[in-house]
């Protein structure tokens, strides 16, 4: 009984110990702590400050919105972050701040080897969305698809084609393969292919279409139509024809050819210049048959 009395004291003067020593401990960190919590406050207030600032920096600039917010949202939690490891610092905490470093660093070589690929359409979106000649509202040609850019995201590009529908394709495909863009320059040339009937004369023919063509697309200073008689056909004679016209899209393009081919036929009309169409002659003659009969004699010679 005496021997049970003992522990409980023991255990008693044990804890009332290491109550003091912790109070004494907070005491003496006190002032480290409210010195890293003041500085953890002020880096949070600055982060946000300094991404605001970011912010009104990008809106001059012809960044996407989704890559003006992420900006913000990265610096904001960088800023964060160093003032986290500050206040670690602070607190003497040199253990427990090398423990988060080393494990910061193994995470992130764990998540980017997992994110290999997202990764990488993340930097081709920061990419695209810093490069001036590609933004939305354009018009391209890019992966066998053809539209409006509606968006440009950290992890894809979305396309409206000209049917209405959307096409969405990763960052890291637009940056590793070609694209055309209609909508940077205002002005493009639109080709025509079309063919005149041997018994045409040729250097009548390229006057009556050039003129056709200007009078529906006036030509602008350095631009000039251009045309060239590309090959003998089997029922005609080919040329290929390329004019300036308005193109800030796919749509102007086929607005562009479908005015022209008004312009050329009508002026053909009324000329009397003829656009041959292939005509294919078969001949069914009548196939004489000769019937014959064949006799077969047996003779039995046994019998």
């Amino acid at each position: 009984m005496q021997q049970q009395d003992n522990s409980i004291k023991s255990f008693s003067d044990q804890l009332q110990l290491n109550l003091e020593n912790w109070a004494n401990a907070f005491i003496e960190y006190l002032p480290n702590f409210i010195l890293a919590l003041l500085c953890l406050i002020f880096f949070v207030f600055l982060a946000k400050y300094v991404s605001k600032l970011l912010r009104k920096i990008l809106n001059k600039t012809k960044a996407q919105e989704s890559i003006k917010v992420i900006s913000a949202k990265i610096l904001r939690i960088s800023i964060i972050l160093i003032g986290f490891f500050i206040a670690l610092g602070i607190l003497d905490l040199n253990k427990v701040l090398t423990t988060v470093l080393g494990a910061a660093g193994v995470i992130s070589l764990v998540i980017g080897l997992a994110l290999q690929g997202t990764l990488h359409n993340t930097f081709a979106g920061l990419i695209l969305s810093f490069l001036p000649k590609i933004q939305i509202g354009d018009w391209i040609e890019t992966n066998d698809h053809a539209g409006k850019i509606i968006d440009i995201n950290l992890r894809s590009l979305v396309l409206q084609t000209a049917d209405q529908n959307y096409v969405i394709i990763p960052n890291a495909k637009i940056i590793d393969s070609d694209f055309k863009n209609y909508s940077r320059t205002p002005r493009g040339r639109i080709s025509i292919t079309c063919g005149v009937g041997y018994e045409s004369d040729l250097d009548f023919v390229q006057k009556i279409t050039i003129q056709a063509i200007e009078e529906e697309f006036p030509q602008r200073t350095m631009e000039s139509i251009q045309f060239y008689y590309t090959g003998f056909e089997n029922s005609s004679i080919d040329y290929i024809l390329w004019f300036w016209s308005d193109v800030r899209d796919q749509r102007d393009v086929y607005d562009g050819r479908h005015r022209a081919i008004l312009a050329i036929k009508k002026a053909y009309n009324k000329n009397g210049i003829n656009i041959p169409f292939p005509i294919r002659t078969l001949d069914f003659g009548k196939n004489k048959f000769r019937s014959e009969t064949i006799r077969v004699n047996s003779n039995d010679e046994d019998g």
